[in-house]
């Protein structure tokens, strides 16, 4: 599954690969990543052209590469590799999302699992573009951006619950 945004001679395009578990769950779900990640990308300037995959992956696999890449042997939500030497032309990075943590998460929430997909997939494209939130001011940034392209998509603060309409009381 792919979808593309053309400008010009750009193109942005983003990869989705079911890798395990039962996403059927979800309806419309290609459609809720691909806006999201379009969404985060155009917010914060990036790159107008290139692709991100998306995997849509099981708790146990992602507990794998948990493990053994960042030496946290367990799930969660979301984890995000950036390219590196020997990736494709292109490639910006690699977004896997844990199907049981995201329900989980989602319904602990009291949110729609799809709402929650989209922050994620927020949150792992911020990443992929070199956002962090190792510090409380660098999360603090990145919780903002995510706030503000979530708004725009119709979901509300997941900090907070409340939609952000940019007006103050």
């Amino acid at each position: 599954m792919s979808a593309s945004i053309k400008a010009a001679d750009q193109v942005f395009d983003v990869e989705i690969v079911e890798d395990d578990g039962d996403w059927s769950r979800i309806p419309g779900l290609e459609s809720l990543i691909e806006t999201a990640a379009r969404a985060a990308v155009a917010a914060v300037q990036g790159p107008a052209s290139g692709f991100v995959s998306v995997a849509l992956s099981s708790d146990a696999i992602v507990s794998d590469l948990n493990g053994r890449f960042r030496g946290k042997p367990k799930p969660t939500n979301v984890l995000s590799f950036p390219s590196g030497e020997g990736a494709p032309p292109g490639q910006i990075g690699d977004i896997i999302l844990g199907l049981e943590t995201v329900e989980r998460e989602a319904a602990e929430q009291g949110i729609p699992v799809a709402h929650h997909v989209q922050h994620l997939v927020v949150h792992g494209v911020l990443h992929l573009l070199g956002y962090d939130h190792l510090t409380a001011a660098d999360a603090e940034r990145m919780e903002a951006i995510e706030i503000a392209i979530l708004s725009k998509l119709g979901i509300a603060n997941p900090y907070t619950g409340e939609l952000e309409t940019g007006t103050k009381s």
